[in-house]
């Protein structure tokens, strides 16, 4: 076994705050909805201040791949990449950039990513050109769990370069070839090297379909956010779905001697959509109030992690790729030097904090914030609000005019760190799925 951990970096898409046990989930009509998460965060450690890069998937990916700010990069300007973009050879993940898995994979790591990418299309982009040795999964946003066909009916699953012919339900997919990843590793002349292995499921993001809706499929094939399909029901039993699947993932590990030394990471790329439970926060997906940034965060790893580890430090995804290059012992290149920081220090050592201040802003309703300690500086449709969060997580006690002076200084330290930001492009895109004609407001 090698001295240094193999990494796990799970991530659900559009997952909601809440919408785990171990986050204050409710159960489902079918039981407990993530038993095998909560049990990871029961023996390892939760985060309650944990973020996203973006409230939207494509750029928060870009955030988690380099361990930098996404707004350094043209294509993160993307709210999200949409179907549009195929063929396009500016709107994806440069592969001259240096990213987490290319990284590890020079410092020795075996590297893989098994579901979402939603970096680029190819031929200009791909996972097999930004370190992954191994690729199975789709290239787009979103596809059918079913057809796997995206929201064009172009068929979306791939085997490296080639498209997969695999059939069967995504999400199952995803989580069986993960096993035989792990499996594969633990086997061989090979088998004393660690492995990096990036899961990222499709699950619970729309189309609304369990395991059992495949008859669903040609309903939905043409409009895959799916506006009059779904409920709570369907979509908690998604991400049950997800639960089971990372379950036997856990078991490959155990069965193969290799749980205690890998580092297994958890998260959502953004905050929740229409069926999820954010509680107490307000807001999702697109938006910079907490609902739309604020996610899960969960970490496993025996080794270094004491059990029942509960921790308020203040992180965002690329954080997270900087705690996984250091726990490897892998530096950054030095030319494109990391914004995440390392929580390696806090992992090890619970009740342990810094100081970290977190920026976001977003094209879509010129939206920028700044969480900062306990406080939060927030801008929307050009409304100014500052809020202080442990007192008021639903962002509903707005105390800008009682704080002037303190929203003065958070609103110039925030435009102070998007002066060293590039510009957001005149024409970057922002793609709404739905709007209040499909559905009232939050």
């Amino acid at each position: 076994m090698s001295a240094r951990p193999n990494i796990l970096f799970i991530v659900a898409d559009d997952l909601g705050y809440a919408d785990l046990g171990c986050y204050g989930g409710r159960e489902a009509n079918f039981g407990p909805v993530s038993p095998v998460l909560d049990r990871l965060a029961a023996q390892g450690a939760l985060f309650t201040q944990g973020y996203a890069n973006s409230p939207v998937c494509s750029p928060t990916r870009f955030g988690m791949i380099t361990g930098r700010y996404q707004y350094r990069l043209r294509g993160a300007a993307e709210e999200p990449i949409n179907s549009k973009s195929r063929g396009s050879d500016t709107l994806g993940m440069p592969p001259e950039h240096p990213t987490l898995p290319s990284l590890l994979k020079d410092a020795g790591y075996r590297t893989a990513l098994i579901g979402k990418w939603h970096l680029g299309h190819p031929p200009h982009f791909g996972p097999l050109r930004s370190g992954y040795e191994e690729f199975f999964g789709p290239m787009a946003g979103g596809v059918d769990y079913f057809t796997h066909c995206d929201s064009r009916g172009t068929h979306d699953l791939y085997d490296g370069t080639e498209a997969s012919k695999a059939e069967g339900y995504l999400t199952d997919l995803l989580s069986r070839r993960a096993v035989d990843y792990v499996d594969r590793m633990a086997q061989g002349e090979d088998a004393d090297r660690p492995f990096f292995l990036s899961l990222h499921y499709t699950a619970p993001h729309w189309p609304w379909e369990t395991r059992e809706d495949a008859d669903r499929a040609p309903a939905v094939k043409d409009n895959l956010f799916d506006l009059a399909g779904g409920n709570i029901h369907v979509y908690r039993r998604m991400i049950h779905h997800m639960d089971e699947g990372i379950g036997w993932i856990v078991e490959a590990l155990r069965r193969n001697g290799q749980l205690d030394h890998t580092l297994i990471v958890f998260t959502s790329d953004n905050g929740g959509e229409r069926f999820s439970d954010n509680w107490p926060l307000v807001g999702g997906k697109m938006d910079l109030t907490e609902g739309g940034i604020r996610v899960p965060w969960i970490a496993h790893w025996p080794a270094v992690i004491a059990p029942g580890t509960q921790s308020r430090q203040l992180c965002m995804t690329m954080d997270w790729s900087a705690t996984m290059l250091d726990a490897a012992g892998v530096a950054a290149h030095p030319d494109y030097p990391l914004d995440g920081v390392s929580l390696l220090g806090v992992l090890k050592q619970p009740g342990h904090t810094f100081a970290r201040p977190l920026h976001w802003r977003m094209n879509h309703r010129g939206q920028r914030a700044l969480r900062e300690g306990d406080w939060k500086y927030l801008r929307v449709d050009g409304h100014d609000y500052l809020f202080n969060l442990p007192a008021d997580e639903r962002e509903r006690a707005n105390l800008a005019g009682r704080q002037s002076e303190r929203l003065a200084r958070m609103r110039a330290d925030w435009e102070a760190w998007n002066a060293g930001m590039p510009p957001i492009p005149e024409e970057a895109t922002v793609s709404l799925g739905y709007s209040a004609k499909d559905m009232p407001q939050r």
